[in-house]
């Protein structure tokens, strides 16, 4: 049994406001007691100072894509490398992450499968990493977006049966496409793609294999179909209207906004990233902000999310999603939540995103307080370090 005290400095337990004067001993890889810090006035073991800074939970990005690497063109890069050369990414791309203090990521869509033994590695502690969940190929309809590296799949026994291969394959979640998007060239982000029929039959067959469902859902049409489906979480939510907010609310469904996602392709817009997308992040900026201050105003479920791998949005930069919700209206504190507690809710992970007794030590100690600062949450040059399973995370130089 190995056991270690932090204290002197902030507490962030990932749901309540901060707190002084408080100490947290983990044994192992567990949160085993939470107290004031003088209880441990004899304690003699390993000790961490926080001084100065404030102890929280490791931050969930609830979408991410680990194969791609935040290229001008990603799927042209993806489409150049080998196998092998993906797989290495990925693994690359997940350690990334968690130097940055990103402990849990969902994988919201990768290529044949390549980033399953990743995920499987990580997962066991094989190899240093995230927690990962993640998708498989994303089902889409013909010409739909994502159509390069998803499961093809048109009518609902089709859809079924595509639902039915990520189950056999491993999946995580089941990811499907309701509407168009910003990358996939000759689409339209406002149209929907799959039917209120089709997205039906998706999602109640990932319920029946006990998977939750995320859906790449940009227009309104599109957003209440997977909604009126009963789909566990709402990618992007651009056109996002109020019959659609009322829907999301009413059954409890997430948004995983991923503001950073336009945002980068727009500031890099000279940098070779395709026209088409550029012109159509243009198109839907104002539209992305309104939509999520809409959303976090009526008290909507928000969970941290980014995009990462998309054009410069880069992995290891996950955490500056904190302060693009702060600058779109939301408190810093709902911002720290959406990052840790309600983000592992959303990933099912119901030991790990809070500092509580019982859960597991994914931890990160920051400068300063990001409750008055989010910036000490977001940048990573404020990162002081990493704790997974109750080690401290160490890469070789």
């Amino acid at each position: 049994m190995t056991t270690t005290l932090f204290r002197g400095g902030l507490l962030f337990d990932g749901v309540n406001d901060l707190k002084e004067g408080m100490a947290v001993l983990v044994e192992n890889d567990s949160i085993k007691e939470i107290a004031p810090a003088e209880k441990f006035a004899d304690y003699q073991g390993d000790v961490v100072d926080t001084r100065g800074g404030t102890l929280m939970p490791g931050i969930a990005d609830c979408h991410v894509h680990l194969i791609y690497r935040g290229e001008a063109n990603p799927h042209a890069s993806v489409t150049a490398a080998s196998a092998s050369e993906l797989a290495l990414r990925v693994l690359e791309n997940a350690q990334t992450n968690l130097k940055n203090g990103i402990t849990a990521v969902r994988d919201c869509g990768g290529k044949e499968y390549i980033e399953f033994p990743i995920r499987d590695a990580c997962n066991s502690g094989r190899f240093l990493g995230p927690n990962i969940m993640a998708s498989g190929r994303m089902i889409c309809m013909t010409g739909g977006h994502g159509n390069k590296y998803g499961r093809v799949a048109d009518g609902c026994d089709e859809v079924i049966k595509a639902v039915r291969e990520q189950v056999h394959a491993g999946s995580d979640l089941i990811k499907i496409m309701a509407t168009g998007g910003v990358m996939t060239p000759g689409v339209n982000p406002e149209d929907a793609h799959y039917s209120a029929e089709e997205m039906a039959a998706g999602v109640h067959e990932a319920g029946r294999f006990h998977k939750t469902t995320a859906s790449h859902a940009q227009g309104a049409e599109g957003i209440m179909n997977a909604v009126n489906a009963g789909i566990t979480s709402i990618e992007h939510g651009i056109f996002m209207d109020q019959e659609c907010l009322d829907a999301m609310l009413e059954r409890g469904t997430y948004l995983v906004p991923t503001l950073a996602a336009v945002k980068n392709i727009i500031n890099n817009k000279d940098k070779g990233i395709p026209q088409s997308a550029v012109d159509k992040s243009l198109r839907v900026y104002d539209r992305h902000i309104e939509s999520f201050e809409m959303f976090y105003k009526a008290g909507g479920k928000i969970a941290m999310g980014t995009d990462a791998g998309t054009p410069f949005n880069l992995h290891g930069e996950n955490a500056m999603e904190l302060a693009y919700m702060v600058e779109c209206g939301m408190s810093n504190m709902d911002s720290l939540r959406a990052a840790t507690s309600v983000g592992h809710s959303l990933m099912q992970f119901e030991d790990r995103g809070q500092i509580k007794e019982g859960f597991k030590a994914d931890m990160l100690i920051v400068e300063g307080n990001p409750a008055a600062d989010i910036n000490m949450a977001a940048k990573s040059e404020n990162l002081r370090t990493v704790f997974k399973n109750g080690k401290e995370v160490r890469f070789p130089e």
